[in-house]
């Protein structure tokens, strides 16, 4: 049991720390202690602080609270009536519970400062304490917790094998126009859809937007909605009890939702109460979590077709499209090339611990000819490949293609060029034959999907049936 508390006398700089303009809406508190006093008086403090504080007096009443709710931060007496405070922090760490928490008691000394360390506390006050020492506190827990979600988003997407997403790139008309209506609507919050074939950029275009707009200062989180399996899908975005959703962490920043046409229908309609409501409720839980983030989403199959097919929700579908941005493709501004093959090879390079390579005239009035099918994507990969072999990729694939007759040296006056779809084809004709035909395995030398490689091979089936040709890896 604690002492009766009696609050020392705020300082005058209190109210000034505890002013509106540096409220926290989207952050959660919980205060645990028998002393009435004691939680009135940091539920007063806090009020104006966070958006939620609830109150609980005894650790197994905290308990049921955090299993019906989320909190970014926990205040908590180590002695407390029953189960004591360290001993449920400690219960809390070995459920994986990640939330912030501040221990408090009237009995502090070495070995309990080392105790509450050592089970995972983030700070320690000594009661009495005045409130701008509990605001103080609270203010750090509240950014460890930012932190923490910005290295789990970091390794989020290093796991995920995903390097962070550079600029657009280009200075064609068509890019100065993407760039231009970018700038027009970074100024208001409204939500945004781009659409566009696969491999445009649309995620270049979408952290332009939240890199031009007022939520630059948060975290710019993407999610592929056709990469998250359908039972996983909910509890990614909305989180559930103990693991926040990705809405969460990118709280005060831009929540990317690319291929959300791959969204069920029955979490299409959640996703269309969260962009109405601007609250979010985890899988499970009571609690409902104001959402400060913008919404930003994508899709490379034309929504309006999936709507009229009763694949996706035409209210969300409008809801989503307040302001629709269409990414052109590659073949539509040919003049950006050069510029972006010198990006990919200065950013990747190094990244590849590889010397840069050189791309003469010649090669890069090839590369212009070419109607890129898989956009900027295919252009990147093309360049990464040419990296590691040393040389661009389309003249490397002469020297291991088999063929009837030597090919003509690119840039050279003798004969008529080979296209560039013809080598891309024979290409891919030798990677499916060097393993016989797997076109999974092929797909993943090739630096493709194994959508886009049968894509190929399809539209390459009746020109070869035609000229009596195996299809490649039939």
């Amino acid at each position: 049991m604690s002492p009766p508390f009696t609050p020392e006398p705020a300082p005058a700089s209190t109210a000034a720390e505890a002013r509106p303009s540096q409220r926290r809406p989207d952050a959660a508190v919980l205060v645990v202690d028998d002393e009435p006093g004691m939680r009135h008086f940091l539920e007063r403090a806090l009020a104006a602080r966070v958006g939620h504080v609830s109150t609980a007096a005894s650790a197994e009443e905290a308990e049921v609270l955090l299993q019906r709710h989320r909190f970014d931060l926990l205040i908590l007496d180590i002695t407390l009536p029953g189960k004591s405070g360290l001993a449920l922090l400690q219960q809390l760490r070995e459920a994986g519970n990640p939330c912030e928490v501040v221990l408090i008691t009237a009995f502090a000394d070495l070995d309990t400062a080392i105790e509450a360390l050592r089970a995972g506390a983030g700070d320690l006050l000594l009661k009495p304490f005045r409130v701008a020492q509990a605001l103080g506190a609270v203010r750090q827990g509240l950014e460890r917790a930012r932190l923490k979600r910005e290295n789990w988003l970091l390794r989020r997407r290093l796991d995920q094998g995903t390097p962070p997403p550079a600029g657009l790139v280009g200075r064609s008309i068509v890019i100065k126009g993407l760039q231009a209506a970018l700038q027009r609507v970074a100024a208001v919050d409204s939500t945004v859809l781009f659409t566009g074939a696969s491999g445009t950029g649309k995620e270049l275009a979408a952290l332009a937007l939240h890199q031009l707009s007022g939520h630059a200062g948060g975290p710019f989180v993407p999610v592929n909605c056709a990469t998250v399996s359908p039972a996983l899908i909910e509890s990614e975005l909305f989180g559930h009890a103990g693991r926040d959703g990705l809405f969460v962490y990118a709280q005060g920043g831009t929540l990317f939702l690319d291929e959300v046409g791959e969204l069920p229908l029955p979490l299409q309609a959640t996703l269309l109460r969260v962009l109405e409501s601007r609250r979010v409720r985890p899988v499970g839980s009571e609690q409902e979590i104001p959402i400060t983030a913008r919404i930003v989403a994508a899709s490379s199959r034309p929504l309006r077709a999936e709507v009229e097919a009763g694949r996706f929700r035409a209210d969300l579908y409008y809801r989503l499209q307040v302001v629709e941005i269409t990414l052109p493709p590659l073949a539509a501004h040919k003049e950006d090339i050069p510029e972006l093959v010198a990006h990919f090879v200065a950013t990747l390079a190094p990244r590849l611990g590889v010397p840069p390579i050189e791309v003469t005239d010649d090669e890069m009035g090839f590369l212009q000819q070419y109607d890129w099918p898989g956009n900027v994507r295919e252009l990147r990969n093309l360049v990464e490949r040419s990296l590691i072999v040393g040389a661009l990729n389309v003249s490397a694939l002469y020297q291991s293609l088999p063929r009837p007759a030597p090919p003509p040296r690119l840039g050279a006056a003798v004969g008529r060029p080979v296209d560039l779809q013809t080598l891309e084809r024979q290409h891919i004709g030798a990677v499916l034959e060097s393993v016989d035909g797997d076109k999974t395995r092929a797909a993943m030398l090739l630096g493709i999907s194994r959508r886009t490689l049968e894509r190929r091979c399809a539209d390459w089936a009746g020109e070869a049936t035609a000229h009596g040709v195996a299809e490649p890896g039939r």
